[in-house]
């Protein structure tokens, strides 16, 4: 039912791993995160965003194509950069221009002091919908046939009351019974930040406008299969667990599947905090089950979040990292360790919504590290390792440190069913 992408002369990583540069599965495409590489692994253009910037929009177009979609399928951008706000908005006008008028995907975007190697300024993957084929009774062929195309048509949701967002973006995309939205977060509709430098402030805010945003399309915080949130912190518990409790507050339990990650700053001054989410409306109980095995690691404060979701046939893991029942780090300071833990980990969840990591279609990786070949490949060639071929479509993120101290790696899996 998986269709992997490797397209003719793409770029690769200086090491041989499993995983492919996109993935579908029915009617999702998901890119792993592309990259101005060569064939051997070398940056191409060296610190310069804009060819860069060119050069990854066209590698995404050509994994599309591969798997018969185009950047006119894309519903979700997410954009990892080195830069300002100016570069920020050079990226999205890139973006912008790459895609028709019909076309208003949601967009999120994090601004990080490196990224994985020297000289990388940008690392975008997409997530596409391109509804498969359906053929019509014979019968009703022109009632079936109009019925298919509304369906497929993505409903794109915007409102200017909402966060300004930069031309050519929505809020909020709804594609049959899946939502995706943009970041959330407490600026308003001219751009300016409220409560600036004021992260608990600026995280109730965000959690009104999120709700806000899934209302245009028909959903509410109950819907939400997974959410990622960014927030300014120092990597400690302590600068964690207030604004985690804000957000988890909001929530029903059992919950999404959730990942947290801290970061320096924003592109935006004062900004503190966003957040965004997919989430998915209109089934039956049958179609939703929670994961949280038996023994799994916990969080230092009381949330309503599961290890892991499944919509259907679609499952969303939230970040697996290296620590046991009471929030106490494994291995510490180890890299290899944690990283065969955080695997582990996936596995069990998997197992518990009847998954496993042949399913896997997407993988998102935030380890502790800086603009080096040997900080990301010491995880992920066991990353990789842990696939058949051809493997799932990847993205690696270097932060500067993530939510408890000595932990050095968080994982988060996206998978399909057959």
């Amino acid at each position: 039912m998986k269709r992997h992408s490797w397209p003719e002369n793409h770029w690769h990583w200086p090491v041989e791993l499993t995983h492919q540069h996109g993935v579908r599965c029915r009617d999702l495409v998901f890119t792993g995160g592309q990259a101005d590489l060569d064939k051997k692994g070398n940056v191409v253009n060296p610190e310069l965003l804009k060819p860069q910037c060119k050069n990854v929009i066209g590698f995404v177009r050509d994994i599309l194509y591969d798997l018969d979609a185009s950047l006119e399928h894309v519903v979700r951008w997410v954009v990892y950069f080195v830069g300002d706000a100016t570069d920020e908005a050079y990226i999205l006008s890139q973006l912008d221009k790459a895609t028709s008028d019909n076309c208003m995907p949601t967009v999120s975007t994090v601004c990080l002091p490196a990224l994985c190697y020297p000289g990388m300024r940008i690392e975008l993957e997409a997530i596409a919908w391109c509804p498969e084929t359906n053929s019509a009774a014979p019968n009703s062929a022109a009632t079936n046939a109009a019925a298919t195309n509304a369906a497929s048509l993505p409903h794109y949701a915007y409102d200017e009351t909402l966060p300004m967002l930069a031309p050519g973006f929505s809020h909020a995309v709804r594609c049959n019974d899946l939502i995706f939205t943009s970041d959330c977060s407490a600026t308003g509709p001219s751009g300016d930040v409220a409560s600036p430098g004021n992260l608990l402030a600026q995280t109730e805010l965000m959690m009104d406008t999120l709700e806000r945003t899934l209302g245009l399309v028909g959903a509410t915080l109950a819907d939400v299969l997974k959410l990622n949130v960014f927030y300014q912190g120092d990597g400690t518990a302590e600068n964690w667990a207030e604004p985690a409790l804000i957000r988890a507050s909001r929530f029903p339990d059992p919950g999404p599947a959730a990942t947290g990650i801290a970061v320096p700053g924003f592109s935006l001054p004062g900004l503190m905090t966003k957040i965004a989410v997919t989430a998915g409306v209109e089934a039956l109980e049958v179609d939703r089950d929670f994961a949280w095995p038996e023994g799994h690691w916990d969080w230092t404060e009381k949330l309503p979040y599961k290890h892991g979701n499944r919509f259907k046939r679609l499952i969303h893991l939230g970040g697996q990292v290296a620590l046991d029942q009471n929030a106490n780090v494994i291995h510490p300071d180890n890299m290899v360790e944690q990283t065969r833990v955080a695997m582990q980990n996936i596995e069990s969840v998997l197992a518990e919504l009847g998954g496993t990591l042949a399913d896997v279609v997407k993988v998102t990786t935030f380890y502790q590290g800086n603009a080096s070949a040997a900080a990301l490949h010491e995880n992920l060639l066991i990353r990789s390792g842990s696939y058949q071929f051809p493997g799932p479509a990847t993205s690696g993120i270097p932060v500067t440190h993530l939510v408890y101290e000595s932990m050095l790696i968080e994982i988060e899996v996206i998978a399909m069913l057959n």
